[in-house]
């Protein structure tokens, strides 16, 4: 998704964090600080802007993680068929001079009400394992989808707009 933007990474590091939401932690709050700490936890070089995030499915106060198997997955896309839900994405860039700038794209999404047949189809898909929510909007889930209201690019896992403006803060060239 960098390459839209022109931008392509010297590198790609997964850092290992604890991504366990805090005890009554609003998915908002979760978002930015795992942003945060994914930026804090990679190791930059002085003359290198860093560019961490995450993503998260919010249903009301509830944080929808990646699924850890299939039966989470289903339990998942039970809970936002057929209603809307909320897909945070949090940006941090660290700039050379090792300021942190973080931004958050908040957007909603509505499912259709899915059958049981298209959850169980999805599921063996394999697409959503490992997405957020335990779907990716970008593939087969696109299709049930009945409207959206903010980031497409922000849905998928990184908000562009947000990211060019953050990176262009950061001394970053941006065509």
């Amino acid at each position: 998704m960098l390459g839209r933007l022109g931008v392509t990474p010297d590198r790609i590091v997964s850092p290992d964090i604890d991504e366990t939401p805090l005890k009554g932690e609003l998915p908002r709050d979760y978002v930015l600080r795992m942003a945060a700490e994914k930026a804090v936890a990679v190791e930059r070089a002085s003359d290198e802007i860093l560019i961490a995030g995450d993503t998260t499915v919010a249903v009301g106060r509830r944080i929808l993680g990646q699924a850890a198997n299939d039966a989470q997955q289903r339990k998942f896309l039970e809970l936002i068929s057929g209603r809307r839900h909320h897909v945070m994405s949090a940006v941090c860039v660290v700039a050379t001079d090792g300021t942190a700038r973080t931004k958050l794209s908040d957007s909603i999404v509505k499912f259709k009400r899915l059958q049981h047949s298209e959850i169980d189809a999805y599921i063996a898909s394999g697409e959503g394992q490992g997405k957020a929510g335990g779907y990716a909007i970008q593939g087969i889930a696109e299709a049930y989808v009945t409207w959206i209201s903010g980031s497409y690019s922000g849905i998928m896992g990184l908000p562009l707009y947000d990211t060019r403006n953050l990176l262009i803060s950061a001394g970053q060239p941006i065509a």
